[in-house]
């Protein structure tokens, strides 16, 4: 799958990692736990996209996701440092989470946010263990109504 060059796509201070070519893209502010959902994500089997700066595009009306090239196959552990890691990439994403919202609805409605004009499943966080194996799960079979 062919990508732009890294400046010719969006740049989001998010990260991203994926299972089976689908990806999720893990936003919010500095400090929110972005690079640690990762970390979590890539520990039940999900690869590493990108930590902390995505490059995204928009490829046959789907929202793509990879690493710009300076960072790619690398992860910020805090308190650890920079890990290596096997990079993936690059995948469709097929969720875009914001961390800075807290999911308060046992059963919450479908949410969407758009990207570069293209409309993207929107997660909210999930202050619970299983949230990181929901998501995985997510990437594995989607959701049901």
């Amino acid at each position: 799958m062919s990508r732009p060059a890294d400046q010719d796509c969006h740049i989001e201070h998010a990260s991203a990692v994926a299972l089976g070519g689908r990806g999720v893209l893990i936003a919010g502010p500095s400090g929110s736990g972005k690079s640690g959902l990762a970390l979590q994500l890539m520990a039940l089997g999900a690869g590493l996209v990108a930590d902390d700066r995505c490059c995204l595009w928009r490829q046959d009306q789907q929202l793509m996701v990879d690493a710009p090239a300076a960072i790619r196959g690398r992860i910020e552990a805090r308190h650890l440092g920079i890990l290596n890691a096997d990079a993936v990439g690059p995948v469709q994403v097929a969720a875009y989470i914001q961390l800075d919202t807290v999911e308060d609805q046992r059963l919450p409605p479908l949410r969407q946010i758009s990207v570069l004009g293209l409309s993207v499943p929107l997660l909210h966080n999930v202050q619970a263990q299983h949230f990181s194996a929901a998501i995985l799960q997510f990437l594995k079979a989607g959701r049901w109504a």
